[in-house]
């Protein structure tokens, strides 16, 4: 059985930091493109940044030069490293794994970041 499990979310001051992890398991971690996405209240989710398999990364133009993805393929751990946290940075952020077809086939709960003014 697949599983993600999101953490490294909370509540943080404009200009913060933030760490999310994204524990993989139940399939071979290193065979799949993933992504982490977020929703903001009121809003779709959207692809804030994602890591092919062979390594090709994306970043939304909104966290170009804030955020950074990366894999630890021993650990089955995506990580999103986040920078000069905005409000506008607050949603719930989701880690999606194996891309197939246009989608993601596998998605975690989600961690919650706030980031207050």
């Amino acid at each position: 059985q697949v599983r993600l499990v999101e953490s490294g979310g909370g509540s943080v001051q404009a200009g913060g930091s933030l760490n999310l992890s994204c524990v993989a398991s139940g399939y071979i971690f290193d065979h799949c493109g993933m992504g982490w996405y977020r929703q903001r209240p009121g809003k779709e989710r959207e692809l804030v940044s994602s890591i092919t398999r062979t390594g090709l990364l994306y970043y939304m133009d909104s966290v170009k030069g804030r955020f950074t993805i990366s894999q630890d393929n021993v650990k089955n751990t995506l990580y999103l490293q986040m920078i000069s946290l905005k409000p506008d940075d607050t949603a719930m952020y989701y880690c999606a794994s194996c891309y197939v077809d246009g989608k993601y086939e596998y998605w975690g709960r989600g961690t919650q970041v706030t980031v207050s003014s």
